[in-house]
């Protein structure tokens, strides 16, 4: 019971967070399932992967009826994004839980510092 407390306690506040400042839940998510649920590394990458669809179109959808998304761009998004997530998830299998680890850490600090840097 306190696992599934902890598992949507999660998902409420990743889903919070990525639909308030928009970045990406798995920057909420896959430290997490880590650190909450004990989770293996390449699994919580792939559960957060997997949770994040749902969340983003629910996310997106204020802003589609507020004529706030610019459909051209969105387009090139999903066609680079799509791409490039089969790409990085048929590459994660060759990376070690911990190299995976600190690339995740990397990129969570340089868009901290930017995010930082632009407020």
């Amino acid at each position: 019971m306190q696992r599934i407390a902890r598992g949507a306690a999660l998902g409420l506040g990743a889903g919070f967070i990525g639909g308030l400042f928009g970045v990406g839940g798995g920057i909420v998510m896959v430290p997490g399932l880590v650190l909450l649920l004990g989770f293996e590394q390449h699994r919580a990458h792939a559960t957060s992967l997997a949770a994040i669809v749902a969340s983003a179109a629910s996310a997106g959808i204020p802003f589609m009826l507020d004529g706030e998304v610019a459909w051209g761009t969105a387009g090139l998004l999903l066609i680079g994004s799509t791409v490039g997530a089969v790409a990085g998830a048929r590459h994660i299998v060759r990376i070690s839980p911990v190299w995976l680890a600190r690339g995740f850490v990397a990129i969570a600090f340089v868009a901290a510092v930017d995010l930082w840097m632009s407020a």
